[in-house]
């Protein structure tokens, strides 16, 4: 989408950190691209409905959706609301885009889960867990959901389609 330049980030106050982050990390990148972005917050299921239709009035080129547990329950829900307002979107995890969501870039969850295993195997061989060092998964991954971008009238270009870890058809 070379000609977007309105963005909506959707966040939960309610995480104060995350959204802190996030909206700190947006308006940077915002700014020094030249783009505008809209912040709209989230706590509850009835909030999220409330913020696409916001959008839906506003009409954003696109929508971010940060980080948390109230927007990956709810991952159905919102993928649902952006495809239904013709809305891209970027989700922080896979998860989104197999409920249906356009595409996602963040740590891949398999890889986690396997820092898990490992660090829950030096602990049962006797490591105590305090002299363990802090870890954050390494591994990032981008997923698109290339039916989805049809349902929004997008165009995939191939080079994004072959960097991809996973295009769900």
């Amino acid at each position: 989408m070379p000609g977007a330049n309105r963005f909506a980030v959707l966040v939960n106050p309610a995480d104060a950190s995350t959204t802190e982050a996030t909206l700190k990390d947006m308006e940077t990148a915002a700014r020094a691209m030249g783009l505008q972005i809209q912040a709209h917050n989230a706590r509850t299921s009835g909030e999220i409905d409330t913020a696409f239709a916001t959008m839906a009035r506003e009409r954003p080129d696109a929508l971010f959706v940060s980080a948390g547990i109230l927007f990956n329950n709810r991952r159905v829900q919102l993928a649902g609301w952006a495809i239904l307002h013709k809305l891209p979107a970027i989700y922080p995890g896979r998860q989104y885009v197999e409920a249906g969501g356009l595409m996602s870039y963040g740590a891949s969850l398999m890889d986690a889960y396997r820092q898990v295993g490992a660090y829950t195997g030096r602990i049962l061989k006797g490591a105590k867990p305090s002299d363990l060092p802090v870890v954050q998964s390494s591994k990032l991954e981008l997923v698109i959901n290339h039916q989805t971008a049809r349902m929004l009238g997008l165009t995939v270009p191939p080079t994004l389609l072959a960097r991809a870890d996973e295009v769900i058809e």
